[in-house]
């Protein structure tokens, strides 16, 4: 990130914070970049104990080395002893060879020497509370790393090695660091996404736990995994396992359901950690979470908060998409089932024709119908034309603007239309079916979502004289969705427009 935030983008960036106890964060230059002459980017955050960890990673075939290196990290260290992320923007280290291997390793290894010297490196044994398990071959580490930039050149480690004990030194606990971090980690973004929150849990309402994230993104964004880098750190004591369901169940609901420009990065990574230090004065709480039936209701209640603040990290990557003007919200209702409303929400996410009308702000809903039509789905009629409406939301809470009804036409008011369309943000609402069946909250515990439950983020609908629905996602080529009685699903996507803009910064990127 370079230059002054745009004035209608200061109102996302935080003036002060609540952190997590035991964190520290600095923002350092290192110059990676030949064009930066000064803007930090290389992030560095420490806790002051070893923390559980968990992450998830692109999808994407070509996984950048700081990608493969981190999965070995947390593998090997069975996702116990964690200390610091390492991240520096301006080169992705990705499709490097074993150069770029070996450099990962290097910015790995430049933080644990210097950072943790006297911290001895434990063999990896089963959390407390967690079941034994096989993992996968890992190596040893304190230290996950992340980098973002440009594809298949060198990274200049040296340079990044180098900054690493100034990094140290300005580590710190203050608003002030914890921004500069999230700055360091910027590309094309045009502010800086740093979110931070306090929540109390079940078992100790008395103790205040806190939360903070940061997220960089603005281009090559796609649901499969998440955006380009996320962090997030807690204080409350959470096992391993626990933690990476949660983050899993997490993501699925936000950066999965976020798309600017339908292009999956090599490098995508989001990572949590939790260090357990909540407790006044430095300590631990004594209960440490699990998926064990003893903690799971601060498991439910950890899960639930999570997946909310991951969605507000989200859809800040969304309002800064490259060249974006709008703020576009994909609600799919009254759907069969959950995998086809998450098909047709997806569908019109990423349409170009649906975001460039969006951009030029016509009420063109032959696109959004045209989106929803090859949305591909398993189940037999799933989209049935004569009963798919569609509808524009307001956001200044006004009428909703009708474009579709049961397969039919609305005269739309398009001076109206163009109002709507002129607000930087806008829902299109797509309902799927025209009953009136009632919505059900399910439980979007941890036994709910063995079964498959669809969980938070979806509301179902429930007929008369429903049995039990275990999961919803069969496979079956019969519209089950409607059966007397089967539930109805919701699925929500974030998205924005095309602009000319998009074109200008991807078309000079390296440059």
């Amino acid at each position: 990130m370079s230059g002054e935030i745009p004035y209608t983008k200061q109102k996302y960036v935080p003036t002060s914070g609540t952190y997590p106890r035991g964190f520290s964060a600095s923002g350092t230059f290192a110059g990676v970049k030949p064009s930066n002459t000064g803007t930090p980017d290389v992030a560095l955050i420490v806790s002051d104990v070893p923390c559980s960890a968990a992450a998830v990673f692109t999808r994407n075939k070509f996984q950048a080395a700081p990608v493969q290196v981190s999965k070995k990290t947390l593998s090997g260290m069975r996702g116990c002893g964690i200390r610091a992320v390492v991240v520096n923007s301006g080169c992705a280290n990705a499709v490097t060879g074993q150069q770029g291997m070996g450099d990962a390793r290097m910015m790995r290894e430049a933080v644990d020497n210097f950072c943790f010297k006297e911290d001895e490196t434990p063999a990896p044994t089963r959390p407390q509370g967690e079941e034994e398990k096989e993992v996968e071959e890992g190596e040893v580490g304190r230290t996950l790393v992340m980098s973002t930039g440009v594809i298949g050149q060198p990274l200049p480690i040296d340079k990044i090695v180098s900054a690493i004990p100034e990094a140290h030194s300005n580590l710190s606990s203050e608003h002030e660091s914890w921004l500069a971090a999230a700055k360091a980690i910027c590309t094309t973004d045009t502010f800086p996404k740093l979110l931070s929150r306090e929540f109390h849990l079940p078992s100790s309402p008395d103790i205040t736990y806190r939360i903070v994230g940061m997220t960089k993104g603005a281009g090559m964004i796609h649901p499969n995994m998440a955006t380009l880098l996320g962090i997030m750190c807690t204080d409350a004591p959470i096992a391993p396992g626990a933690l990476r369901y949660a983050l899993r169940h997490a993501m699925h609901r936000s950066f999965n359901c976020i798309s600017i420009d339908g292009d999956t990065s090599t490098n995508d990574t989001v990572a949590i950690l939790a260090n357990g230090a909540a407790v006044e004065g430095g300590g631990t709480s004594t209960t440490i979470i699990t998926r064990s039936v003893d903690t799971q209701a601060d498991l439910t209640a950890f899960q639930t908060i999570l997946t909310e603040f991951s969605s507000e990290l989200a859809q800040l990557v969304v309002r800064d998409g490259e060249g974006a003007t709008k703020f576009v919200t994909v609600k799919v209702t009254d759907a069969p089932s959950y995998r086809a409303a998450r098909s047709v929400a997806k569908s019109i996410s990423c349409s170009p024709l649906v975001k460039t009308a969006l951009y030029g702000k016509d009420a063109n809903w032959g696109r959004i119908l045209c989106a929803v039509g090859y949305a591909p789905t398993e189940e037999r009629d799933a989209i049935i034309p004569e009963q798919t409406s569609v509808s524009f939301i307001p956001c200044d809470g006004s009428e909703e603007l009708k474009l579709l009804v049961n397969g039919e036409p609305q005269k739309v008011d398009e001076e109206r239309a163009k109002e709507i369309l002129e607000q930087e943000d806008l829902e299109i609402k797509v309902r799927l079916r025209n009953d009136d069946r009632e919505v059900v909250s399910r439980n979007d515990g941890p036994e709910e979502e063995k079964k498959g439950a669809v969980g938070v983020g979806v509301e179902e609908k429930k007929g008369e004289g429903e049995k039990e629905d275990k999961g919803g996602r069969g496979k079956s080529s019969r519209n089950e969705g409607d059966r007397k009685g089967h539930r109805r699903r919701e699925v929500t996507f974030w998205t924005c427009d095309f602009s000319h803009e998009y074109v200008t910064i991807n078309g000079d990127y390296r440059t």
